[in-house]
């Protein structure tokens, strides 16, 4: 499982993206560039990483489901996952 601080960094950086989300698109759209660059840097969208929700794994990330395939496989197995059954042929 990943720390509480490494994962907490992420929910800082989601908020921060949001925040400037707005912002950030009317400087491109009007090609400042100099006032682009005094946003903070964890504002830009391209420094979030996906997380697992439950644990906070950053590899083996499931996009469709939002969680690592460790995870995924245990919740699949448990029947929690609403539509996922294990193959058989």
């Amino acid at each position: 499982m990943a720390r509480e601080a490494i994962k907490a960094r992420e929910r800082k950086r989601e908020k921060m993206v949001a925040r400037y989300a707005e912002k950030r698109k009317r400087l491109k759209e009007e090609g400042n560039w100099e006032a682009l660059d005094k946003l903070p840097r964890n504002s830009s969208p391209v420094r979030l990483h996906n997380r697992c929700s439950i644990t906070g794994r950053p590899r083996g990330y499931m996009r469709k489901f939002g969680l690592c395939r460790n995870m995924f496989r245990k919740l699949a197995s448990e029947g929690k996952i609403p539509g996922v059954t294990k193959a058989s042929w």
